[in-house]
């Protein structure tokens, strides 16, 4: 069975997060670039991640250069953005490649195991969001329209309840 687990991402903070951490959270991976006009979905993003983080939603964001050169801003710098413009509270990997073939592996996976019409196909533009269930495989896929708010009913199916007895892993 695949999944996210064998997979581990670079943070802006220099830490580097093995996603076998995460197991047992539901999980948004999305691309994001500063100069988009989709980048005011990071506010929804962000009151999602306060709303349900204590019940064990991760969002990992990927600051990507490769759309419209919409992500200009380099590590410090994009820390200072996203940091100042969107308070953002929820981790954010380096500036990451997510088609051709350097793209991170994770894309390439996420890629390959897309369902449906979109499966294997390359991401089209910022903001395209993945949805990751509490076992580490791919639920669904969102295009970059899809508002973030419009994904609260299937994330809140896959939160634990807040009576159960698990107990999460330290991130």
């Amino acid at each position: 069975m695949e999944n996210i687990y064998r997979y581990s991402v670079k943070l802006l903070t220099g830490e580097t997060l093995s996603l076998k951490s995460l197991q047992g959270r539901p999980v948004i991976l999305v691309n994001i670039a500063s100069k988009c006009s989709f980048t005011p979905q990071l506010t929804a993003l962000e009151k999602m991640y306060r709303k349900y983080h204590k019940k064990g939603l991760e969002i990992i964001a990927f600051p990507c250069n490769q759309f419209g050169k919409n992500e200009p801003l380099e590590n410090e710098m994009l820390k200072e953005f996203y940091q100042s413009h969107f308070n953002l509270s929820f981790k954010i990997a380096e500036k990451t490649l997510v088609n051709g073939p350097d793209a991170h592996p994770l894309f390439n996976y996420l890629k390959s195991h897309t369902r449906g019409i979109a499966q294997n196909r390359a991401i089209k533009w910022n903001y395209t969001k993945f949805l990751i269930g509490t076992d580490g495989e791919l639920l669904s896929r969102y295009a970059p329209r899809t508002k973030p708010e419009s994904l609260k009913q299937i994330i809140e199916g896959q939160l634990q309840d807040e009576s159960s007895t698990f107990q999460f892993a330290k991130v």
